[in-house]
């Protein structure tokens, strides 16, 4: 029987896939660093049993490794900080949920709650002179992750709040909910 022996491009196309850095690799593998960096070169001609303990390692990462970024739903449904009070509301009627993210530009600057809207709407009855907007009104927004963190620790986060987002070059992706997490469950 003939097996397929990876090239070394195939191998750090692997590990790059993964979204493991070669530093984890070799820990991984009980081999140095400069050895993996070596091996993804062709440089070196390593051993087969060398060779193989890198193969499992990338296999059993590529088995597990659920990430924020499989399990994110996109778009994300949000408000901008100049949008008007009654927008939110709408949105979170529509949707039936009971927070927002605020994000301008791309960039998560908090979140608005159906509570703190209903607050809003009251006051603006009693101030029928000036429209209220999302900033006047925006909380401490939930707490983001890479879209390669693992499932298992945006679990725990979500153990504390509504909703993670999924951020990456600082820019909002998607959101994970704890609805998203039952589904992967299920």
């Amino acid at each position: 029987m003939l097996m397929h022996i990876p090239t070394p491009d195939e191998l750090r196309q692997r590990r790059e896939s993964l979204g493991m850095r070669q530093t984890e690799l070799a820990k991984r593998a009980g081999i140095s660093q400069s050895m993996v960096a070596r091996i993804e070169a062709g440089s070196v001609d390593p051993r087969m049993s060398t060779l193989n303990k890198i193969i499992a390692v990338l296999n059993s990462a590529g088995e597990r490794k659920i990430t924020a970024g499989r399990v994110m739903h996109s778009p994300v449904i949000a408000v901008n900080p100049s949008d008007p009070i009654s927008r939110a509301f709408e949105i979170l009627e529509k949707n039936n949920i009971s927070q927002l993210p605020v994000i301008e530009n791309g960039i998560p600057v908090g979140c608005i709650s159906e509570s703190v809207i209903v607050k809003a709407i009251e006051q603006q009855r009693l101030h029928r002179a000036q429209p209220f907007f999302v900033r006047d009104f925006t909380e401490p927004g939930f707490p983001s992750v890479p879209p390669d963190m693992d499932v298992e620790t945006v679990i725990s986060i979500l153990q504390q709040h509504h909703a993670v987002l999924v951020v990456e070059g600082g820019v909002v992706k998607g959101v994970i909910t704890k609805h998203d997490l039952i589904s992967l469950i299920v």
